[in-house]
Order: C-alpha cells, then structure tokens, then sequence
C-alpha cells in the first residue's frame, strides 16, 4: 500500500476523529461575549495546541508503549475499540463518550464571566475546546497506534504534517463558525456528525483488523 494512501487514511483518521465541527457549538458559546480579535487568539491558540498534542504523541507514542510493556497489536485492538464506541456514539446522535458533555448554552455562558484577560483566553482555547472537545482520547490513540507502527523517520514526519494539516482546517472551521453555523443550522451538523461517525467507524474497524494481525499472525493473513 502507497504512503500516499496511508497518509490519506491517516488524514481521514484524524478529521473524523477530532471532527472540530463537533466542537462548534461550545466554541460559539464560549466566546459569545469576546471580540474579533480576542476570537482570533483563542482560535489560533485551540489550533496549535492540537498540532502540539498530536506532534508530542506522534514523538513519544513508541516509547509509551516499550516504556508500558504494551504490545502494538494489544494497543491497536483496544484503541480501535474505543474509536469504534465513539463512531458508533457518533452514528446513533449520542453524545460522544471520549469527550465531556459541557452542558447548555446558559451553562457555558456562566463559564466565561470572568474578567477577559490573555491567561483566560488561552485557558478557554486550551481547554475545554483544543482539549478534550477536539482532541480527547480517541484522537490520542489513534496517534500513538500510528506512531507506534512507524517503520522509520519519515512514518513519523508524515503523522506530524496530517496534524499540521489538520490544525489549519480546525483553525479555517472554527474562525469561520458562525457562517458554517447558521449555513448548516443543528440538522446540518447532526448529519454531518453522523456521516463522520460511518467514516469512522470503517477507519476504526481497520485499526482493529491491523492489531489482530499483530498479534495473530498464523490466523489472519
């Protein structure tokens, strides 16, 4: 199989998994009462925190796994578990279980009273919307089973630049919330997020099958 096609896969694992379309809601919330610039920041600090949560992975997600003693087929089996349970979350309009229910709009409102400064602005980009609501668990595993299967230096400079790629759509998605928000409207994204959740389910299903083969290699060839 080409690289060209693995990068592709890794890409599409990566889109469905974060899904920032997924985090649009709370994001709108959250910077309700800030200003254009002020959403800038908080979009541009959301965006490089994925890339360096995906690029500290992709670094150290080998030596996680010698470090733990845990095999990479035993991962992959229980990393595409995982995604598989938030596919299928995704498919039924659930709310996804690797990645915190925030509550309701007035909820959220209340979150951000403080008084505005940098510190809380990168607070509310970091976390809740880079971290969990773009980048949870699932997005975390998925990192570390392709970095652990990395068979040279260029498997890991390709896991880093799909997150670099993936960093600049969920910066282009979120600075452009609002239109995509009202263009699309609730039933829009449900669709959405259930068409992600069918993408992914299939990418979830390969992780498994590739952990499988790692670990039963006599049974499935």
């Amino acid at each position: 199989m080409g690289l060209g096609v693995e990068i592709s896969k890794l890409i599409l694992a990566f889109m469905v998994l974060i899904n920032p379309f997924g985090a649009l809601s709370i994001y709108l919330d959250l910077t309700r009462n800030h200003n254009t610039k002020e959403r800038r920041k908080i979009t541009s600090v959301a965006a490089l925190t994925v890339f360096i949560v995906i690029t500290v992975f992709a670094l150290t997600g080998g030596f996680l796994l010698k470090l733990l003693g845990i095999s990479v087929g035993s991962f992959q089996v229980g990393g595409g578990i995982l995604v598989l349970l938030i596919a299928i979350s995704m498919m039924n309009g659930n709310s996804n279980p690797a990645k915190p229910d925030l509550g309701t709009s007035e909820e959220a409102e209340i979150t951000i009273q403080k008084p505005k400064n940098d510190q809380n602005i990168n607070a509310i980009a970091v976390v809740p919307i880079a971290i969990p609501m773009m980048v949870g668990p699932g997005g975390i595993s998925t990192v570390i089973i392709y970095a652990s299967a990395a068979k040279n230096y260029w498997d890991i400079i390709s896991i880093i630049a799909a997150g670099l790629l993936i960093s600049l759509i969920c910066y282009a998605v979120l600075m452009a919330s609002s239109r995509i928000s009202r263009f699309l409207g609730d039933t829009g994204l449900t669709i959405l997020n259930r068409i992600m959740g069918m993408l992914l389910a299939a990418v979830s299903v390969e992780i498994i099958v590739a952990g499988l083969k790692a670990i039963f290699p006599q049974l499935i060839s």
